[in-house]
């Protein structure tokens, strides 16, 4: 007889909180405002967008940070409910640079808000193979869109992953609590 291992989640939780990620800024300026206004949340979402465009329509910039900018501006969008135009920020962005993973991580995010979670797996395996920065956030969204396609034990899975590549970070163990993990 062979033992088989079972997982259920205890709550099915559409709701879960993501995670998504800015992208840096070499240097100064408007862009490096608009990072600022991503990844610090010191001022609204609407504002930082703003600050964003800004930077993309009158600050001259190398492909690497115009690139990173649309990614940041698109990070805004999406937490001001903007996800349409956050997708098309995310395209241009990896039009301009397809190998930086917090751009898919980003997209797998905006699609996960959408209820799009089959999307959000493509986006999110491409975020993983190409190693994105904060790889453990691109776990926990992948486990948030596979639990919400069905696959329960690649979600606990992906869950306990993020936990271990991060495991100061509170998130990916209280979604693994949901969980029951039985022997047949």
């Amino acid at each position: 007889m062979r033992n088989i291992v079972a997982f259920t989640a205890i709550a099915f939780l559409l709701s879960a909180p993501f995670a998504s990620a800015q992208v840096s800024i070499i240097g100064g300026g408007i862009a490096k405002d608009c990072y600022e206004a991503a990844k610090y949340q010191r001022t609204s979402a609407s504002e930082g967008e703003k600050i964003c465009t800004r930077a993309i329509e009158s600050e001259l910039m190398n492909v690497t940070n115009k690139a990173a900018t649309y990614t940041n501006r698109g990070v805004l969008r999406m937490r001001s409910g903007r996800l349409e135009a956050a997708l098309s920020d995310y395209d241009i962005a990896k039009r301009m640079r397809p190998e930086e993973g917090a751009t898919y991580l980003n997209e797998g995010a905006a699609h996960i808000l959408r209820k799009d979670f089959n999307s959000a797996l493509v986006s999110l395996d491409k975020a993983i193979e190409l190693d994105s920065h904060d790889l453990y956030a691109a776990y926990y969204n992948r486990a948030i869109a596979k639990e919400n396609t069905g696959d329960i034990q690649g979600a606990y899975f992906d869950f306990k992953r993020a936990d271990e590549l991060n495991p100061d970070w509170d998130l990916a163990k209280r979604q693994m609590a949901r969980f029951q993990v039985t022997t047949n």
